[in-house]
């Protein structure tokens, strides 16, 4: 589970690089419940909140050729020796350890397959204020073209304990992801290996999305239709985990909206 006391390695923050700001904060707030607090006049973004809570964040996607997508960041306690880990292990830097005062500190990677992340180094803001409820992260997964390199980098840059468990109908294998040094029970995230042609959406690279929980799957998913978006797959059962479906947002954001399984 994901929670909000961020032990190293674990998911702090995420935020939405959007075309449009105020179409992806009504589409989002129609979705999920978020209510939009900007960051003030003449500012391009602001926070998402539920329940008075802040949950993600929103911004202007600024980056030439970039594709509208949620950054996932996991916390860490030197964003300047995890630059050097990333480094070590084949990844690539696109923006080097940025200060915030005594804020935070963040940065932002590329893993070999292309897969895009960021790390925080929090100070007096820590992350999200509401995660593993409804209308909240509860998850984060990583499709990659190649699950053993995958494996390998992150174990290096974050000492991450993998384990694998079998997909419905021989599809393969799906690795969970636990923090390093944490019980099963904080597990936050899995990846699982597609082929090049599957990621059409980063142009055959790898890349990660957020999984928010919902009370009702098939509310969610009608919500996101008639709010613009599209589902990529789902509604489905999965054994165990519950009531799951693969979405697009209006801009082709990608997330996965889940109603969990009971008990």
């Amino acid at each position: 589970m994901i929670t909000t006391d961020f032990a190293p390695g674990s998911p702090c923050w995420l935020d939405l690089g959007a075309p449009d700001v105020q179409a992806a904060a009504a589409f989002y707030g129609a979705v999920l419940g978020w209510d939009f607090e900007s960051m003030g006049e003449g500012m391009e973004g602001g926070m998402f909140r539920k329940d008075g809570k802040i949950v993600a964040g929103l911004g202007k996607l600024t980056e030439e050729g970039a594709r509208s997508a949620w950054m996932i960041y996991f916390c860490v306690d030197d964003a300047g020796a995890t630059t050097q880990a990333v480094e070590r292990a084949g990844g690539t830097v696109r923006v080097a350890p940025r200060d915030f005062g005594d804020d935070g500190q963040m940065a932002q990677y590329s893993d070999p397959q292309g897969g895009q992340f960021a790390v925080w180094r929090p100070g007096k803001i820590t992350g999200f204020e509401l995660a593993d409820q409804p209308g909240s992260l509860s998850w984060t997964e990583l499709y990659t073209t190649d699950a053993a390199a995958a494996k390998e980098f992150y174990g290096g840059v974050f000492g991450w304990q993998f384990g694998d468990m079998p997909m419905p109908g021989g599809g393969g294998a799906y690795t969970l992801i636990t923090p390093a040094e944490l019980p099963e029970d904080r597990m936050h995230g899995g990846l699982m290996q597609v082929a090049p042609e599957d990621l059409s959406l980063a142009n055959g690279r790898s890349y990660w999305h957020p999984v928010f929980a919902v009370t009702d799957c098939d509310a969610a998913v009608a919500s996101v239709t008639e709010n613009g978006g599209s589902v990529q797959m789902g509604p489905a059962d999965m054994e165990g985990v519950g009531r799951l479906a693969v979405c697009l947002d209006p801009s082709n954001a990608d997330f996965v909206v889940l109603a969990p399984a009971e008990g």
